[in-house]
């Protein structure tokens, strides 16, 4: 009866605490926005101080323009892209577990960018004023960022314009990671892309056939054409074919869209076959995810049992991985597809665009 007592103590202690931290964690969130002042050399970027609609939460403001330190360059923003991460305004649950639970404690958007250097810190050689730079950056979708020279951050191939090349880094990294670092993607295999005509699945497509891949994609009727036309060597309808329902056979599977199961997908792999599962359906923490995580981490226990292999990966940005798909654009095996172009007034609009699901490559932002 004693030990029943103290368990019962304990577990309304614990409660207790986490109401605690809950209430004061919440109340205490906060954010730049709540500090008032007028920038001494105002820039535009775009901001959120509270969560919601970004219809109802983004706005243009006129903030400090940074300045560089020693090992910082600062480079104009000419254009940026959208992707899931900046549909984060609507506030999910374990969006402010992680980025605050009342108020957004960072309320910058954008990762994607590229721009031209305007100034370099005393300490960094690898790039100099006027040079035109792509990479990732938290704070994007603004007129300037401050990027260190050793992340994420690589010189524009001159055959590609600021839109393009702005649309390359999360979604292009995605896909190299993915095919050649866990599916090990080799020439003449046979690789399957659900989810082709995307922003992540339009660099799927090139990347694969860059690597002397034989490719087939998946995509609705409208995107049919476009798939076939960044280098796709078969193409399925899903709105008229199923893929797991075919005598074809895999060596590798791509999925971004994950809405197969463990065993339709296990079923068209070679006995060595993997599939990587990349991604939540393409528009973020929408309805449904959940369900799709479980699906995912389902297959990856699985496949511990059989020869094929489930796996799945969070990208990472990098400078080596930026000149390989620098190399790649110049050469001309990838051309970023560009879907829609908005102002970075627009920016709400772009995202609410993006949510949507159905973009076809990347949606980007131009800044003026």
């Amino acid at each position: 009866m004693k030990i029943r007592r103290v368990l019962k103590w304990g577990f309304l202690t614990v409660i207790a605490v986490l109401g605690i931290w809950t209430f004061v964690t919440y109340w205490t969130s906060t954010n730049d926005c709540d500090v008032k002042s007028s920038p001494v050399h105002p820039m535009k970027a775009i901001r959120y101080c509270e969560y919601g609609s970004p219809d109802d939460v983004l706005k243009v403001d006129e903030i400090e323009k940074p300045i560089p330190n020693a090992n910082q360059l600062l480079v104009k923003v000419r254009a940026a892209s959208v992707n899931p991460l900046d549909l984060s305004t609507r506030g999910q649950w374990l969006v402010r577990l992680i980025k605050g639970l009342r108020k957004p404690r960072e309320t910058r958007l954008g990762i994607d960018y590229a721009g031209t250097v305007e100034a370099v810190g005393k300490d960094v050689t690898q790039f100099k004023p006027g040079d035109d730079v792509f990479g990732g950056k938290a704070g994007a979708f603004a007129e300037y960022i401050c990027v260190p020279p050793d992340r994420a951050v690589a010189l524009k191939p001159s055959n590609v314009t600021f839109e393009q090349a702005a649309a390359v880094p999360i979604a292009a990294i995605t896909a190299l990671q993915g095919l050649r670092d866990k599916g090990k993607v080799q020439p003449g295999q046979k690789v399957l892309i659900n989810g082709a005509s995307g922003g992540v699945g339009t660099f799927a497509v090139q990347i694969a056939k860059s690597f002397g891949a034989e490719v087939t994609a998946v995509c609705s009727t409208r995107n049919v054409e476009l798939v076939r036309s960044i280098g796709a060597d078969h193409v399925i309808d899903y709105t008229k074919k199923d893929f797991t329902r075919t005598e074809q056979h895999y060596d590798l599977i791509y999925d971004i869209v994950n809405n197969h199961s463990f065993s339709e997908r296990r079923q068209i792999l070679t006995p060595n076959g993997i599939c990587v599962m990349a991604g939540l359906g393409g528009s973020g923490l929408h309805e449904g995810v959940w369900g799709r995580v479980g699906g995912e981490l389902n297959s990856i226990v699985r496949s511990l049992f059989v020869h094929q292999k489930f796996v799945i990966y969070l990208a990472r940005l990098n400078n080596q991985d930026l000149k390989v798909l620098a190399d790649l654009m110049q050469s001309g095996k990838i051309n970023p597809v560009i879907d829609r172009t908005y102002k970075l007034s627009e920016t709400p609009a772009a995202l609410k665009y993006l949510e949507q699901g159905h973009a076809n490559g990347k949606v980007v932002i131009t800044v003026d």
